[in-house]
């Protein structure tokens, strides 16, 4: 990757969620079902901060430092860095998400051992992510070398992402679907 996308479209981005606000909220609502309320998390991959922020997420880890100015001002607690070396103490978290940023990290098993690692016992790792076999994975797989953000991702099945979890010390518990309608301007 040349560039960061995230650096340099930041601000559109961060527009992208007040134009697209319905497909936003739905997206909260499947998160808040499976967030733990009142404990401590961190987000990998907490771009400008907006799911964190509505998720009562404190804590944060991103490459972009244009999006992590976007979560600063939410009040977060972020660093620049990367998800597959954490620079956490182990046992810090009692959960850690991955909402929406598993497409774009290199090493997703590293990942997944790094987020393992700084969970205290019986932590959870929550997975949010774009489905490949979804129609919305196919809709972004098929114009990804058109997108400024979905250019370099790599799009994943369930059954792939369990295996991931699974293979790396992790017991997979469920999976929730995001049902969302899209239209033309979605």
């Amino acid at each position: 990757m040349d560039e960061n996308p995230f650096d340099l479209f930041a601000d559109e981005y961060e527009g992208w969620f007040r134009e697209n606000e319905n497909t936003f909220q739905s997206e909260l609502l499947a998160l808040k079902q499976v967030v733990p309320a009142g404990m401590t998390g961190i987000e990998i991959g907490i771009g400008s901060g907006i799911f964190a922020e509505q998720l009562d997420i404190k804590y944060g880890i991103d490459p972009s430092d244009k999006m992590l100015d976007y979560a600063r001002r939410r009040n977060m607690t972020v660093v620049n860095g990367f998800a597959g070396n954490l620079p956490y103490h182990a046992e810090s978290f009692d959960f850690a998400t991955f909402i929406t940023s598993r497409c774009f990290i290199e090493n997703p098993e590293k990942a997944i051992r790094e987020a393992h690692r700084i969970l205290k016992p019986d932590g959870d790792v929550i997975i949010a992510f774009i489905d490949e076999v979804s129609a919305l994975g196919q809709i972004l797989e098929k114009g990804k070398n058109e997108s400024k953000f979905y250019k370099y991702a790599n799009f994943y099945s369930v059954p792939e992402i369990i295996e991931l979890i699974e293979n790396n010390v992790i017991k997979f518990i469920e999976c929730l679907p995001v049902i969302i309608k899209y239209n033309q301007t979605e």
